[in-house]
């Protein structure tokens, strides 16, 4: 088994922590009935989150590199670099139009709803290649 190197365990620790205060963050919106300061806050959670991932990819692409299966199944990251974009303009609409806010942070879910198969393409291509 491979080391995982210590820059992945805590990219992996700080997207967990982020992920924990998901349901603070839902919770705190929902009973406020969309409050400005509370979207504002469930939305940079969730930006946090976005952010967090995106750390711990870059973590693991330092160890395998760019070439490796992931980072060829990666690619350019465009859902991943969608999802900032639209988190960031959410977080910022928060305190003028909150249930845009609302919206937005919907519009990222539905985004990762759709499977995500290009590793698993990339992982039946390298079968592929080494059954030949």
């Amino acid at each position: 088994m491979e080391r995982v190197s210590a820059k992945v365990l805590w990219a992996n620790m700080g997207l967990l922590f982020c992920l924990s205060l998901v349901p603070f963050g839902t919770a705190w919106m929902g009973e406020t009935h969309f409050a400005p300061g509370p979207t504002a806050v469930y939305a940079g959670v969730l930006l946090a989150s976005s952010l967090a991932y995106w750390l711990l990819q870059s973590a693991i692409l330092a160890t395998q590199g760019r070439d490796s299966l992931l980072g060829r199944a990666l690619g350019k990251d465009r859902k991943g670099k969608a999802t900032l974009a639209i988190l960031v303009l959410a977080v910022a609409c928060a305190f003028w139009v909150p249930l845009l806010t609302a919206a937005l942070c919907g519009v990222v879910d539905v985004i990762w709803v759709v499977p995500d198969r290009r590793i698993e393409r990339e992982l039946a291509g390298a079968e592929g290649a080494a059954g030949e």
